[in-house]
């Protein structure tokens, strides 16, 4: 199943507040915020995309952020860290600037070879971990408040809570291309590419509690594939696996299908093609609110049912 599964796409969370999100990827981490645009599915709530410069596949976390959320728990049957991709030299830049927004970090840890990284939270509680690695060659990007040899690169990978890792190995080794290249302990990477950006961790701990959804938990792990009708042979390959699979979903930007792992997480493969760039200029990305057209008759009400956001770089310089 070569070039079926490019790697990752991106991680879709949730969130409680809106603007405290904005300020927190966007500004102190310094993502473009490269769409706004409301969850399809839900279009009083918004939905953020936060990436590079042209939001491209591998660097993209978006939020759902459903004011007043009720906190979720991390645990078990979830993806419960995000690993963004930093240059080799740049930890001590990033502790300093922690610090300087009073955000907790763990002191810099070893997890494989040439890694070295440290683990924070957001304003939910969402699992955030900076790696500090050679091998990422991708060009980060900054508003300025960053200076760009620190910027983050994109995603570094993501790490899954299981039960056990034979079933989801499974799943991403015989139906998803990807490989188990690491081992530590209870602790297995795999990555159809080998390179940061794509990596997937599973930690097997049966002792771990099941978790629960809520602001500060990921609601789904997209993967990419090149087209729409590779994307159909993902589905079909998937699903002789005897797992159930979405119809192909339009979601503007990329085509969708989902299902869920043997572990719990729910997973989405997404097309590659489309981009961000479809209904607005790649300069102006996440300036405007943007919806699909069946929702253009209903703009009125949606913007008068959202809470106002405000992109404010300038307040997180350094």
């Amino acid at each position: 199943m070569e070039n079926k599964i490019t790697g990752l796409h991106h991680v879709t969370a949730l969130a409680s507040d809106a603007q405290k999100n904005v300020d927190f990827y966007a500004g102190i981490l310094g993502l473009r915020m490269v769409k706004k645009t409301i969850n399809f599915d839900a279009p009083d709530v918004y939905h953020l995309y936060y990436g590079d410069e042209t939001g491209a596949p591998g660097t993209i976390m978006t939020f759902f952020p459903y004011q007043g959320l009720v906190r979720g728990k991390k645990g078990k049957g979830q993806l419960t860290t995000t690993a963004f991709s930093i240059p080799a030299n740049s930890l001590d830049y990033w502790m300093k600037r922690l610090q300087k927004f009073n955000i907790e970090y763990t002191k810099p840890q070893e997890r494989f070879e040439n890694e070295t990284y440290i683990y924070f939270e957001d304003n939910d509680g969402l699992g955030v971990e900076l790696v500090a690695n050679n091998n990422d060659t991708r060009k980060g990007f900054t508003y300025g408040q960053i200076p760009l040899e620190h910027a983050v690169k994109g995603f570094y990978g993501v790490t899954l809570a299981e039960e056990s890792h034979e079933r989801t190995a499974s799943l991403l080794t015989e139906q998803m291309n990807h490989n188990i290249i690491s081992q530590k302990g209870n602790l297995y990477r795999l990555s159809p590419t080998g390179k940061p950006g794509d990596f997937v961790d599973i930690i097997a701990d049966p002792e771990v509690a099941r978790g629960l959804s809520g602001s500060g938990t990921v609601h789904h792990l997209a993967f990419g594939t090149p087209n729409d009708k590779v994307q159909l042979e993902v589905r079909e390959i998937v699903m002789t696996k005897g797992i159930q699979v979405t119809p192909v979903l339009d979601r503007q930007y990329f085509h969708s299908i989902y299902f869920r792992e043997p572990g719990g997480v729910l997973f989405e493969v997404a097309t590659n093609d489309i981009g961000f760039a479809i209904d607005e200029n790649p300069e102006t990305l996440g300036e405007k609110l943007k919806l699909p057209a069946w929702q253009e008759p209903n703009r009125d009400s949606i913007e008068a049912g959202l809470t106002t956001i405000e992109l404010n770089t300038e307040k997180f310089m350094d």
